[in-house]
């Protein structure tokens, strides 16, 4: 009786250069999320961080990762966020 052999599950093409704009993308949006003077614009870029990394981790297969990626880091921690600007009082420039 022979052994059984393992079977090769071949892998479509992901698309290097798709990946490759998607991590440009996060990294252009992470400086603007640290270099925002506006916070909500932050917040709002940092969520987009999110769902790119969601849409990668779907690419590369993830899909159980992309899913709470996009859950948690999209949506709870988005909310959460809103909810504490909203309730924080606003400091101009001008004004200190």
């Amino acid at each position: 009786m022979e052994s059984p052999k393992a079977q090769i599950v071949e892998r479509p093409e992901t698309g290097g250069a798709m990946i490759i704009l998607l991590l440009a993308l996060i990294i252009m949006l992470a400086i603007y999320t640290l270099t925002s003077k506006d916070l909500l614009h932050g917040v709002i870029a940092m969520s987009a961080v999110s769902l790119i990394c969601a849409l990668l981790f779907t690419i590369l297969q993830a899909p159980d990762v992309a899913i709470t990626e996009a859950a948690v880091g999209a949506g709870v921690s988005t909310v959460i966020f809103v909810w504490a600007l909203r309730h924080s009082k606003r400091r101009d420039d001008e004004g200190e």
